[in-house]
């Protein structure tokens, strides 16, 4: 059954042109249209985040950088401030050396540095680092000692001391008008102590740091960097107009990183601070890999819910089916509790369908069986209304004349019969309306009046025939055989009872003839004897009477009676 089913719905989808999708295809196509641009929106936004840290760690960086690079200048700048405040000595200017050198080891002693005199020929004359008098020959650093004397003061670049054989650096002032003989001072430096100088301030996890001088030859450098002084950095060579702060990728032992600068402005050396590009794209790589893992896992659990809502739907939906195939078949359906409340309204529908079906069908047969019995009633009426208006015509057109208006009334009863269906036929209409071929033009002479009364079928069949039978009488013998006849209708509720009068006045007196016609074995007997009544026929001066008391079971459209067993006889 299931399967012929499908294959009707495959049938119907084929000649629609498209193929149904089951619900579960809805529903992760429902998730997938929400997930995808929340994950998309949620790309962005981690996208625009990352690039506001990585402006944060720029400008960390930045500033971090530029603060070491103060702080060498710091330094540097301590050494000059130191051999100024030396060259204004008298021990200097007056030429004695030998206490000059004294008082400068005692000054020179916390600092850690060397005090080296030199003449105009760049001979040492005097290096603290040596016993006064010893020749030490021309400076290590001439190209310095030269800017020096140019310049006035002059910071070196790195460069290895004959005596020490250690890195050093020199910090050089000029003495244009010194007595002594002396053209320079300088404060020769190990590369070592400016380590510090680095450590002052914190780089940003990951990041290096090393100090330079003019050739890129390392100074110092942070201990993570594990750089030696005297090495060149293999990354930030000087570039022409390159700005200072502008973070560059370069290749540092063969690994792509991020290096940032800072010139110190009175030595003329740089900081020079570098990471590897999968530390600075760290934060957004694991941030896109736990948005995917998420997006994963949401999408995961939606596809889930998506079977378990729609197995639960596509049950429910089954359910409906096996309801409207009951229908179909017009069978009993009940409404069933869904988890779905639309689907749950939708049975609740069907049951009603179903029962309303149901009550429409047993309505049908009723009638079916009630048209099908009355029709047979009918074949019975209508030969014995053939037989009596036989046995009353004097010829062919009076019969023909009498039977059709006999069919006519009948037929006026069945259309009120079809008109009000089982609610019962009233009786004033049913009354009205067979009156209504035979009345006169004056409808002054008719009056008909009493309660609202409801007939069953048979009732309404009967009491048709009756009131067209007597309007019958009165076209020919009553009240509208003449021009001053009238009619009376009048019934009234007694004693569980329908008391029907019918009574007709005339300007002359009535003859009274005992023949007994169809009309009379219509109002006496069918009456009479089917509906349970009793039949007066009261003959007057002026007109004639029928009265009818006719039990209200017999005409209850609510207790409608079987019909007669006998037919109407003849």
């Amino acid at each position: 059954m299931a399967g012929a089913t499908q294959n009707r719905v495959d049938q119907t989808a084929l000649a629609l042109g498209r193929r149904p999708w089951p619900v579960v295809l809805y529903l992760v196509a429902l998730m997938l249209v929400i997930l995808i641009p929340a994950l998309v929106v949620s790309l962005v936004l981690l996208n625009r985040n990352n690039d506001a840290q990585e402006q944060t760690i720029r400008a960390l960086t930045t500033a971090t950088v530029e603060a070491m690079a103060q702080a060498v200048d710091n330094e540097v700048g301590g050494m000059l401030t130191t051999l100024r405040v030396l060259s204004t000595s008298e021990l200097l200017r007056s030429g004695r050396l030998a206490d000059f050198r004294e008082g400068a080891l005692v000054a020179l002693e916390q600092m850690g540095a060397n005090l080296v005199a030199l003449d105009a020929d760049l001979d040492v004359v005097l290096n603290t680092d040596a016993p006064y008098g010893t020749s030490s020959g021309q400076t290590s650093d001439p190209a310095s000692a030269q800017r020096a004397l140019a310049a006035g003061v002059a910071v070196s670049n790195l460069f290895t001391g004959k005596v020490t054989g250690r890195s050093l650096f020199n910090v050089l002032v000029a003495l244009p008008d010194n007595p002594s003989g002396v053209a320079l001072l300088a404060l020769t430096q190990e590369a070592g102590r400016l380590t510090s100088a680095l450590q002052a301030r914190q780089l940003p996890s990951g990041w290096h740091a090393a100090l330079v001088d003019t050739n890129n030859v390392v100074i110092a450098a942070t201990p993570e960097a594990e750089l030696q002084a005297g090495t060149t950095l293999p990354v930030r060579h000087p570039v022409p107009d390159a700005a200072p702060d502008q973070w560059r990728r370069e290749l540092f032992d063969g690994k792509t990183v991020v290096t940032a600068e800072r010139r110190a402005p009175i030595s003329g050396w740089r900081v020079v601070a570098w990471a590897s590009t999968d530390i600075v794209g760290r934060p957004i790589d694991d941030s896109r890999f736990w948005l995917a893992a998420w997006g994963l896992l949401i999408a995961l659990f939606a596809t889930g819910a998506a079977l378990l809502i729609s197995q639960r739907v596509a049950q429910s939906v089954r359910g409906l089916r096996r309801e409207a195939q009951k229908l179909g078949r017009g069978e009993a359906s009940v409404p069933r509790a869904y988890p779905v409340a639309e689907i749950a309204e939708v049975s609740q529908a069907l049951a009603e369908a179903s029962a309303q079906r149901q009550t429409a069908e047993n309505e049908v047969r009723f009638l079916m069986r009630e048209l099908a019995h009355r029709s047979k009633n009918q074949m019975t009426v209508i030969a014995a209304m053939a037989k009596q208006t036989a046995r009353g015509a004097d010829n062919v057109e009076d019969y023909v004349q009498g039977f059709e208006r006999r069919i006519h009334g009948l037929a006026r009863s069945t259309d009120l019969l079809l008109a009000h269906g089982l609610a019962g036929v009233l009786l004033g209409e049913l009354v009205e309306s067979q009156i209504a071929p035979f009345s006169p033009p004056d409808a002054s002479r008719i009056d008909v009046a009493g309660p609202t009364v409801r007939l069953n079928v048979q009732a309404a069949q009967i009491m048709g025939m009756a009131a067209h039978e007597l309007s019958t009488n009165a076209v020919k013998y009553g009240a509208f055989a003449g021009d001053g006849g009238a009619l009376k209708v009048r019934w009234r509720i007694v004693d569980q009872r329908l008391d029907f009068n019918w009574r007709e006045t005339v300007p002359h007196r009535v003859a009274t003839s005992d023949r007994v016609g169809f009309g009379t074995t219509v109002l006496q007997s069918m009456v009479g004897r089917s509906l349970g009544a009793e039949v007066e026929r009261h003959c007057h001066d002026d007109g004639m009477e029928w009265r009818f008391l006719i039990p209200l079971s017999a005409i209850d459209p609510a207790a409608a009676p079987a019909a007669a067993e006998d037919e109407p006889s003849e």
